[in-house]
């Protein structure tokens, strides 16, 4: 059995079992057509998970080192002496030097997705359950893809039921589903006052007004909510309150609490925006364990396990059901139950999970380095988060200005200017960068080329 040595490399342990591969490939110590060993195997000898190893070998797959047969095992490639390992198309796509390395989108790492949405892909296209995902579905979904749902909610501290679960088209088409059955036109909205664009485009683009409350390091402040629902009482409430999207910042159980209370002395909806809760430092109940009876508690699979299988789960009280299922039925008719049988799967056979704790590892090592980087300048972050919200130095005009010189030098980022909900200055010194894109290799060469940037002369804009 192959048994590498991993000192002398650098990155994660896959990327240094990719690298190990590699040299001994090129060495002559693995012949083509060499079976390497299982996941388990090396796993064990290692020390790792099989995950961990899972992630190696597909590296080197696109690095065109390997093969990998379904039920037969990872083969070394054969090669014509004197080549050298050569890009796959994927690859040569996310990661050619002179393309724009996109950080300006929340997302999981796609080369940690790939492996197992491909075997997932595989397995369906030879199920028995496939003619049924080809036909139309019940209102609000099939009863087993609800129960995935449920207990997905479950797995992250959510006491579901899957009767009060309802499938949507990703978390984005959950919360204009929510707002939409829920709310009426020229109702007031409230969000945190440094809150994602995606928020502030569904609700005014139907004709609900929104306004942001103040925040603090946990998030939104109750003091201002209280005072702002005294001046006029909302029809809903949206909270993130795990990994806030842009501030990184996360509620203690205490702010939870506080804001249930809130909401019921004002009698207003609450939406427990919940896509980032898989990342919590420590384990914190979700905001809608606070106030079952008058939440809307949304999730989905996009940020921890997969970004395009568009699914979102809403659960909500059950006499807001009907409302929901018809704004579902409204907008897009039914959910594409093919996303919905992938989700399950993925669910069901314990992968997801395996996935979301992959996801949550890479983001640690990534923090880990960022602050290395960019650990002189001042941002705000979690341990765990996909994402890091930077205060530039004043010398900066704006976020907008930063985001456009780097641009430039093909890196797309996110100026703070677009968070501010009340359309002030909050915010209009930072840049959210998002961590997660490309390889860790990869990455640790954009976070120094943003390093020198923060860093440039004003000459550079001439």
């Amino acid at each position: 059995m192959w048994k590498p040595s991993l000192k002398g490399y650098e990155g994660a342990i896959y990327e240094k079992i990719a690298a190990a591969l590699e040299k001994d490939i090129q060495a002559g110590g693995l012949l083509p057509g060499t079976r390497l060993p299982t996941l388990k195997e090396l796993a064990a000898w290692i020390g790792v998970t099989p995950g961990t190893v899972n992630r190696a070998y597909e590296l080197a797959r696109r690095r065109g080192l390997v093969e990998g047969e379904v039920g037969r095992g990872t083969f070394v490639l054969q090669r014509a002496s004197g080549d050298m390992p050569q890009p796959s198309a994927s690859q040569s796509a996310q990661d050619a030097p002179d393309d724009l390395i996109d950080l300006s989108i929340i997302k999981p790492n796609l080369y940690l997705q790939e492996p197992y949405i491909r075997s997932t892909l595989r397995e369906l296209a030879q199920s028995s359950v496939l003619p049924d995902m080809l036909d139309y579905t019940p209102d609000g979904g099939y009863t087993l893809h609800r129960q995935a749902g449920a207990a997905w909610m479950e797995a992250g501290g959510f006491p579901a039921k899957a009767e009060q679960v309802l499938l949507t088209a990703g978390a984005q088409h959950g919360l204009w589903v929510a707002v939409n059955a829920l709310t009426k036109p020229g109702d007031i909205v409230y969000c945190e006052s440094l809150c994602y664009p995606g928020v502030v485009s569904v609700v005014m683009s139907m004709g609900r007004r929104i306004r942001g409350v103040s925040m603090d390091h946990e998030g939104m402040e109750p003091n201002c909510l209280q005072e702002l629902c005294r001046q006029e009482r909302p029809a809903m409430v949206i909270c993130i309150a795990t990994c806030q999207n842009p501030t990184a910042a996360v509620m203690t159980a205490q702010r939870r609490s506080e804001l249930a209370q809130i909401a019921r002395e004002f009698d207003f909806i609450l939406l427990d925006d919940d896509l980032y809760g898989f990342l919590a430092p420590d384990p914190v109940p979700p905001l809608a364990t606070f106030a079952p009876e008058r939440t809307v508690y949304l999730t989905s699979l996009s940020k921890s396990v997969a970004s395009t299988i568009r699914l979102g789960y809403l659960h909500c009280p059950p006499e807001w059901l009907s409302r929901m299922t018809a704004s579902v039925r409204t907008s897009i008719w039914m959910v594409s139950p093919l996303a919905a049988q992938i989700a399950t799967h993925l669910i069901t056979s314990g992968q997801a999970a395996e996935m979301a704790r992959n996801q949550l590892e890479e983001a640690c090592a990534r923090q880990i380095m960022t602050k290395e980087i960019l650990g002189q300048f001042e941002y705000r972050a979690q341990a765990t988060s996909f994402h890091i919200w930077l205060k530039l130095p004043p010398r900066w005009p704006s976020g907008e200005h930063f985001a456009t010189l780097a641009r430039g030098h093909q890196l797309l980022i996110s100026g703070g200017d677009v968070f501010a909900v009340n359309r002030d200055d909050e915010g209009r010194q930072s840049v959210r960068i998002a961590l997660m894109a490309s390889t860790q290799e990869r990455m640790r060469f954009v976070l120094t080329k943003l390093a020198g940037l923060i860093d440039a002369p004003d000459s550079m804009w001439l």
